[in-house]
């Protein structure tokens, strides 16, 4: 059975429902277009915990109206705090109050991941998006005014533009890169817990890193503070060691034992029952042409400790939702500018941040005189965080947003 394209509407194919793909989906019906998306699961949802939103990504869930629902359902920590994980000492903190949002033009908020999930599904229900689950898309063929994407079932679907965002182990990736993910060698645990069964209150309302040789811990409030959201990583000394069931409880409980005891306490309270070895994979410069293009971690799956991988994600919806929307009306958006103009943007954006979050990684579980050496120069009294956050929460979306318009005035001038 083949799904057709609308001949009075220029249309879209998401393939993936995870968060990125119904950013996109929202994003572009936001310019006007029809928006398909095909998510291979039975049923659309999200696993895992909390996501952290710097002001770069809640910049853009505001410009889609759905900064108050966000707002409600999260939780506005105070700072960001780094301590060190074997002694508890303070390294650095981060204000995240009336400076922090006056300098970014937003809030930092933590929020559950299916919740966010939710947000954005219900949004695309009511933007008219059509949601497929079941739907397995394989092979994406692509002519001079459209694409076809075959599905593992034999349906094909028609849309004049075909959006790869299926995440780390993309299938539509192999066609485009062919590359393999990278195994980090760490591995994450997490969990909630009720935030009332916290006996120590001190730094509650705060995103706490705790961090330490070759492992860290970080925890937060989620769903309006309800809850404490704990995630507990370390490196894997039997993936080291080549051994194939590596990160288990038992390495969990062996390299938190010598640290400090909030973070042993801390570590009693995390589920057990999975583990998430962490994985990346080389930024990458080609996402593909024409009229497919990846998006999301399929196209720049990033480790987490920078907090940046749905914030990016959110950050390829806008900017793709700019550059189709300068077409919106008129004739036939020309894809395949659109989507080498979205490629050089964000390419060199999303492997700096893919980059720097494995640097970050490595500072974070520094280890003898490297980790001293860290503790005592983000301790230093002159230190101005802020000089170091200004590349990823400074707005990259709004120029876009100016060079159209100024482009639209030219037109009319």
């Amino acid at each position: 059975m083949a799904h057709t394209k609308n001949a009075d509407k220029e249309n879209a194919l998401v393939v993936g429902g995870g968060i990125g793909g119904l950013a996109t989906a929202l994003a572009l019906s936001k310019v006007g277009y029809e928006t398909t998306v095909a998510e291979q699961a039975e049923a659309f949802g999200e696993v895992g915990a909390g996501l952290q939103l710097g002001p770069n990504a809640i910049r853009i869930l505001d410009s889609w109206g759905l900064l108050d629902k966000v707002s409600q359902i999260g939780f506005h920590p105070e700072n960001i705090i780094m301590k060190d994980a074997l002694t508890g000492e303070e390294i650095t903190r981060m204000p995240l109050g009336e400076e922090f949002q006056e300098r970014y033009g937003a809030p930092y908020i933590v929020i559950h991941r299916t919740d966010l999930h939710a947000i954005l599904l219900d949004a695309c229900r009511a933007a008219g998006t059509r949601l497929l689950t079941d739907t397995r898309i394989e092979e994406v063929t692509e002519g001079p005014e459209g694409a076809v994407a075959q599905a593992a079932d034999g349906r094909r679907f028609e849309a004049d533009v075909v959006i790869g965002a299926d995440g780390l182990h993309s299938n539509l990736r192999k066609e485009f890169v062919g590359d393999e993910v990278v195994a980090s060698g760490y591995v994450a645990y997490r969990g909630t817990i009720p935030a009332d069964a916290i006996e120590d209150e001190q730094d509650l309302n705060d995103v706490v890193v705790w961090a330490g040789p070759g492992c860290h811990l970080v925890q937060y409030r989620l769903r309006a503070g309800a809850v404490l959201n704990i995630v507990a990583v370390f490196e894997s000394q039997k993936f080291l060691r080549g051994e194939e069931n590596f990160g288990d409880v038992e390495e969990l409980d062996a390299i938190f034992a010598d640290c400090h005891p909030r973070v042993r306490h801390s570590v009693e309270h995390i589920g057990r029952q999975r583990r998430w070895p962490l994985f990346d994979r080389e930024p990458a410069d080609f996402w593909g042409e024409g009229r497919v293009v990846l998006l999301g971690d399929a196209a720049h799956p990033m480790l987490q400790y920078l907090a940046q991988g749905c914030c990016q994600a959110l950050e390829d919806a806008k900017t793709l939702e700019v550059l189709a929307g300068r077409h919106s009306t008129g004739s036939a958006t020309p894809w395949p500018q659109v989507i080498s103009d979205f490629t050089e943007i964000r390419v060199p954006r999303t492997g700096e941040v893919q980059t720097r979050a494995r640097l970050f990684g490595e500072i974070c579980h520094a280890d003898g005189g490297s980790r001293l050496m860290r503790n005592e120069l983000l301790k230093r009294e002159d230190l101005n965080l802020f000089n170091y956050a200004d590349w990823i929460y400074l707005d990259r979306i709004q120029p876009l947003i100016d060079e159209d318009t100024r482009t639209h005035q030219a037109a009319y001038a």
